[in-house]
């Protein structure tokens, strides 16, 4: 093997394997993409099998975002003190055995502690394959199309995981879409065993405790009270969830500004494109994260498709974003990071504005246009977004770094959820049920549309019927009001990164290395 991948200088030969190095690295964003997007085609069998509340199944689909968002900025950390493939390695074999976890969970309380813990293991794996490419591509050329090359397998990760999802659904029971985590990650670790350099920082001081509860109470408490008081309104719980959360927070910056050696060094986000690029990350995923969430249960309980015909229906969105992904670096080197980054999340805003005029008989051609523009805007801006913040830090902090992109990712994507998911919950839960109903039926129907589906099946034909199409055009009113909340947050966002990445370019050659 060559030199160690975290020698400094900008004059070191590049390591001869890192091209097979980034072909293992990508099977971990595979891994999560994948559980990622299998867990909505899974929503309905499971619903109907755990029978969760709708308060359960928010959790269901969220405490992994909680758990990995309050994890991440410590475990990259913890990649750069003590080996980033060290890391990656051990929380690749943890995620594997946690999803078996998940494929038997036999109550919703157990699913939600399941989902939970898988959050623990996928906070090892994104950071330190970020923070990996960092230290094995020195080329700012050859890193930038790594990083879209990261970038398009997370996308091709979430096609994949639709389709494949749905031929298990249809031929297996509902738990067997987290199997599949099993012979990826076996390959991940064999192989990567074998290909993958070791990289750390040389001096990284101790591992601070403290600042790892703090980071963790501040994020989960803060999000917490968020979902909470989105979903049930104001109360004493959620007023002390918040200044545990915030009083947290405040604390570990506070504290990071006084170590030596700090778990995430503060002065990073002087940088203006860094901060900016982190921003414009967090607010993108938590005005789209509410369609993500909710599509599938669209494709699926509302226009009636089967889950293998949902997971290729949503292919355009992850057509768009690999070709794009693999673009994005060359189009910000020959327009401006501005230009890819705004457009990019203006194409998005557009298309989630679009989404807002979606009618239970809405034809497929114009959703999957619509996916195709949101795919192709997500994987120019994420894609650009990621090397400028990977490439305005010195390659010791790489995992550190990473963390923070990663966190601004699952942050987002929790608080979209649990504010946009509140929304399409709140309007849903307020239509009219018809005549006849059962008052237990019209709970269960209340409760979510898996229950809708499942008591409109035990009434008669037609008050089934009318009560199943007063549930789901409840839904998709949700649906709708979600996505032009998301189109007005994208659209904010596309200006802001517009001012804020001014004059932000990305690197042309190894001299400008830090």
């Amino acid at each position: 093997m060559t030199q160690p991948a975290d020698a400094s200088g900008s004059g070191e030969a590049p390591y001869r394997g890192r091209w097979l190095a980034l072909a293992v690295l990508v099977l971990a964003v595979l891994l999560v993409a994948v559980d990622a997007t299998v867990l909505g085609l899974a929503t309905p069998f499971l619903s109907e099998d755990l029978k969760p509340s709708g308060t359960q199944l928010l959790w269901i689909g969220d405490i992994y975002s909680f758990v990995i968002a309050g994890l991440l900025v410590s475990m990259g950390s913890l990649g750069d003190r003590i080996g980033r493939k060290k890391l990656l390695l051990s929380g690749a074999v943890a995620f594997g055995a946690i999803s078996v976890l998940n494929a038997y969970a036999s109550s919703p309380e157990m699913m939600i502690a399941a989902r939970a813990l898988l959050g623990v293991a996928g906070a090892t794996l994104m950071p330190s394959t970020l923070a990996l490419i960092r230290n094995l591509f020195h080329d700012p050329r050859e890193r930038s199309l790594a990083i879209g090359i990261w970038g398009a397998m997370a996308s091709a990760g979430a096609a994949v995981g639709p389709v494949v999802g749905g031929f298990l659904l249809e031929n297996y029971w509902w738990g067997s879409v987290f199997l599949i985590n099993l012979p990826v990650m076996a390959v991940l670790v064999l192989v990567g065993i074998k290909l993958l350099p070791e990289s750390r920082d040389p001096s990284p001081g101790p591992w601070d405790v403290l600042s790892v509860v703090l980071s963790m109470a501040g994020i989960v408490g803060v999000v917490y009270a968020v979902k909470e008081g989105a979903t049930h309104g104001f109360s004493a719980e959620i007023a002390v969830a918040a200044v545990i959360g915030v009083g947290s927070l405040t604390w570990f910056v506070r504290r990071q500004l006084r170590l030596p050696a700090p778990l995430l060094d503060m002065r990073l986000f002087r940088n203006r494109g860094f901060s900016a690029a982190v921003l414009a990350d967090l607010l993108t995923v938590l005005g789209l994260s509410g369609m993500v969430f909710f599509l599938s249960q669209f494709l699926q309980l509302v226009q009636g498709r089967d889950p293998l015909e949902a997971g290729l229906a949503e292919l355009p969105a992850a057509v768009g974003a690999v070709t794009a992904g693999l673009l994005a670096g060359q189009a910000a080197r020959r327009w401006s990071v501005r230009s890819v980054v705004g457009g990019g999340l203006g194409a998005i805003g557009i298309a989630l504005a679009a989404i807002a005029a979606l009618r239970t008989d809405t034809s497929y051609p114009l959703l999957g246009a619509v996916l195709l523009v949101v795919g192709v805007g997500a994987g120019f801006s994420f894609t650009v977004t990621a090397d400028v913040i990977l490439s305005s830090v010195p390659k010791e902090q790489a995992g550190a770094a990473s963390a923070v992109s990663e966190t601004a990712y699952e942050l987002g994507a929790a608080l979209g959820i649990a504010v946009l998911g509140s929304i399409v919950t709140g309007v849903y839960r307020d239509f009219g049920v018809p005549a006849g109903v059962p008052s237990g039926a019209a709970a269960d129907a209340h409760e979510s549309l898996g229950g809708a589906v499942e008591a409109a099946m035990t009434l008669p034909a037609d008050t089934g019927s009318a009560l199943l199409s007063s549930a789901q055009h409840a839904f998709v009113d949700g649906l709708r009001l979600a996505s032009a909340v998301g189109a007005l947050v994208l659209l904010g966002t596309a200006v802001a990164a517009w001012f804020l990445l001014r004059g932000q370019r990305l690197e042309d050659s190894a001299d400008a290395e830090h």
